[in-house]
């Protein structure tokens, strides 16, 4: 644990300030005078936001809230004490001098992600801030770099490849083993007795992990590591060790300095060696014979894709981890949520297995045609990221000076100007749990924090009010990807297991932690038993 992780953990206010003291000193003196002419400036444009109360100095408060929050896994608590203090759905606060916007206003949302996309960016601080863990990689570029790292990628996501479902389907059949053996598996060959496996409790959140990290290697680099078998996976450890540390880092803001980075360090030489190893394979190929590879060979993998476009390591590095994240946490962690809510709606598990034998039946893998037509599946799926966005907090930098289209005034009604430089946080968490955004509460529409996929079946949510995978011009990419091995996931299981008892009950009481570092997972896991179903 490092130095500010141990404070925020020890409570002790007093300790932090004398931490935070000598780089606060330098670091005010420099930005005094930057800070005093932006003032100045925005003095002259309008009202500004409603300020978010600290009861530190510098926005000292703020610092030390949003790690605590972090660490306790109290993030959209403390996202919603910060917008409880307004009649609007937009803030700001100073730190250590410089203005920090917040909202979870759709029309903000919109304006930042599409109608003013220029205006926005990841900008210079996010991409310095970032750089050591995802390079220059689509989540961390601008401009030219954006643009080329994304037309890079994009045709790995063509419907021919994200419907080839074979590899999903190699992997369930490991999964049903991990499942009735409790966990992961000690080797590929160890015996299983299937049906031992039945109301036997098994974290699902951590076999989803595994799956997805073993999909999605195989997609990327053209072999798996294995973690569905293999119960200390080196590469997944480090790989969640670097996110954990970064993530503590990003919050620390100018103090971020302070923060130790040996673990952080030592997790990124495995991920390195692990991924180097693929990329120096695919740079031994020469241009003809990754032009001779087609999407139908066998070992046609993203990587020599990418390889057949560049031959620069670091982009193939920087895109690989970038890619491998996206495709592995976020869909472990939306896959993860869904049983932990189906396990205490059995309505809805009955419902949606009802329509899986009607499409596909009880045996048959389904077809990515199969996926998109099941609607109740599609509903679950939905209703899942509604509650639970798999990033559930962005921040976009203002790349000139411009304006929101609201957040300043008393009610929070009025444009808000914002200058260049000035760094804007948005939460899909907090504006797709806003009750006032919703129809009223009634028999046929459930409270916003119920878990209901029947809401979907007569209701949409109003444009930029839903946005799970982003929106405008970044909007994800591989949404299709995730969506499909989601589908396929979950098909497969409820096609096998008529039943998911629930014991999660004993571990939260019933309120799920919200684990929110860089993807919103469950704090505690998923511990559920699912029973097979009985033919015959």
């Amino acid at each position: 644990m490092g130095l500010v992780e141990e404070v925020v953990a020890h409570g002790s206010l007093k300790n932090f300030l004398i931490l935070a003291s000598g780089l606060l000193a330098v670091h005010v003196a420099v930005q005094f005078l930057k800070v005093a002419v932006q003032n100045a400036r925005l003095a002259t444009r309008g009202p500004r936001a409603a300020r978010v109360p600290s009861k530190l100095p510098l926005g000292l408060g703020f610092i030390y809230g949003t790690i605590k929050a972090m660490m306790e896994h109290s993030n959209l608590a403390y996202w919603r004490w910060m917008f409880s203090h307004v009649e609007g759905w937009t803030v700001e606060t100073r730190l250590i001098g410089r203005r920090i916007v917040f909202t979870a206003d759709p029309e903000n949302v919109k304006a930042i992600l599409a109608t003013q996309f220029g205006n926005y960016g990841k900008g210079k601080p996010f991409h310095d801030e970032w750089k050591a863990f995802l390079g220059d990689s689509i989540f961390t570029t601008d401009g030219d770099l954006w643009h080329n790292s994304r037309q890079l990628i994009r045709p790995q996501f063509i419907k021919d490849r994200v419907s080839d479902l074979q590899c999903f389907e190699d992997k369930m059949q490991t999964l049903f083993r991990a499942i009735a053996n409790g966990g992961a598996l000690d080797g590929e060959d160890q015996p299983v007795d299937m049906a031992a496996g039945n109301g036997k409790p098994v974290d699902i959140s951590d076999l989803f992990f595994r799956f997805t990290l073993d999909s999605a290697t195989e997609f990327l680099l053209g072999k798996d590591v294995k973690s569905l078998s293999t119960p200390r996976q080196a590469f997944a450890e480090a790989f969640a060790e670097a996110q954990r540390v970064q993530s503590i880092t990003s919050r620390a803001g100018p103090l971020s300095p302070l923060m130790p980075r040996k673990k952080f360090n030592d997790a990124m030489k495995v991920i390195n060696t692990f991924i180097d190893q693929y990329i120096d394979r695919a740079l031994e190929l020469s241009p003809d014979e990754l032009a001779g590879k087609t999407k139908s060979d066998a070992g046609y993998t993203f990587l020599h894709a990418l390889a057949g476009f560049t031959r620069d390591r670091k982009v193939l590095h920087d895109q690989l981890i970038a890619v491998l994240l996206a495709g592995r946490d976020t869909t472990a962690s939306t896959l993860s949520w869904t049983l932990y809510e189906l396990a205490r709606t059995p309505d809805a598990v009955a419902k949606l297995r009802a329509e899986i034998l009607s499409v596909v039946g009880p045996d048959r893998a389904p077809t990515y045609d199969d996926l998109k037509g099941m609607k109740y599946l599609q509903n679950v799926m939905n209703e899942t990221l509604r509650l639970y966005p798999s990033v559930p907090f962005n921040v976009r930098l203002a790349l000139k000076d411009t304006v929101l289209p609201r957040g300043a005034g008393p009610d929070g009604s009025l444009p808000l100007h914002v200058l260049k430089d000035t760094p804007i946080g948005y939460s899909t968490l907090v504006m797709q749990r806003r009750a006032d955004l919703y129809p009223r509460a009634s028999n046929d529409f459930a409270e916003v924090e119920v878990f209901s996929p029947d809401r979907w079946a007569n209701w949409q949510p109003k444009p930029w009010q839903y946005i799970p995978f982003n929106g405008g011009p970044r909007i994800c990419i591989g949404q299709q990807f995730a969506l499909t091995e989601m589908g396929y996931v979950l098909t497969r299981l409820f096609q096998k297991y008529d039943r998911v008892d629930n014991h999660m009950g004993e571990v939260d009481g019933g309120r799920p932690t919200l684990k929110a570092e860089i993807v919103l997972q469950p704090g505690d896991g998923v511990r559920v038993a699912l029973w097979e179903a009985k033919w015959g």
